[in-house]
């Protein structure tokens, strides 16, 4: 499954809304790691499609040095601004996931998050094992968002179906757990799903809704219906005004011999 030729450059202009709205992932995916696996705390990360460093934070409060690889420069420059001055253990790199520009062996554990699916994911392997020290394993994980667990989950699915722009285009793409387990074979160490909720007020909810490539941004036709749409669906579904986004983070680790 090969990439648009444009899809690091899909997010350039939703910046701030990914940076406020995107869900991080649940404590329990690094007690996974690092009980289960046992992934030493000290063991350097690179975080490749880092983004703006939601999962990158999360290697730093646990203690790893993580070099944030992310070749969009308007993403790579909020994590830079959100994350660099706190965390001396934080560097940066302006690659892409098929050319990281990392030092050979330098890395003891790749962790990729929600850009997997838009990886080339067989022109990443060779890079990946280059970059691995002897041992070292890959971790792909993300949030997959539960469609029909609730009335509000339904209708904000239906919504996406009415406006996005190549919304089931974008879905496709998301591996399932069989896939992941060929990608590995027989390297394959560990997976696990565990929930993740993110309780958003309308404000958060837009903002969720339009960090997401497939949004139709302001002066195309469908924003301002999709906008109206999404604040009856609120107005309907809220509890004290909050809505329960749920997801399943999906995880998957292993070395890539």
């Amino acid at each position: 499954m090969s990439a648009p030729a444009d899809s690091t450059q899909r997010f350039s202009s939703r910046v701030a809304d990914y940076v406020r709205y995107r869900p991080d992932y649940p404590p329990a995916l690094l007690d996974w790691l690092h009980g289960q696996i046992g992934v030493p705390a000290a063991t350097p990360v690179a975080d490749i499609g880092a983004g703006t460093g939601i999962s990158t934070l999360m290697f730093l409060d646990a203690g790893h040095p993580v070099v944030a690889v992310e070749p969009n420069a308007a993403m790579r420059q909020a994590a830079e601004r959100w994350l660099a001055h706190d965390h001396p253990q934080l560097s940066f790199a302006a690659g892409t996931a098929e050319a990281t520009t990392l030092d050979d062996a330098s890395i003891g554990l790749i962790s990729v998050a929600q850009a997997f699916h838009w990886f080339d994911t067989e022109a990443v392997r060779p890079e990946w094992r280059r970059i691995l020290r002897p041992g070292g394993m890959a971790l792909v994980y993300w949030n997959s968002r539960l469609l029909d667990v609730s009335p509000f989950l339904s209708a904000y699915e239906q919504l996406l179906q009415d406006y996005g722009t190549d919304y089931n285009a974008v879905a496709e793409r998301y591996q399932d757990d069989a896939t992941m387990r060929a990608w590995f074979g027989d390297g394959l160490r560990g997976m696990v799903q565990l929930p993740n909720t993110q309780h958003l007020d309308f404000d958060g909810l837009r903002g969720r809704l339009l960090s997401s490539s497939y949004a139709p941004q302001a002066g195309h036709p469908r924003h301002a219906p999709m906008l109206e749409a999404l604040r009856a669906l609120f107005d309907a579904h809220a509890v004290d005004g909050r809505v329960a986004f749920e997801y399943r983070t999906r995880a998957f680790i292993g070395t890539l011999d």
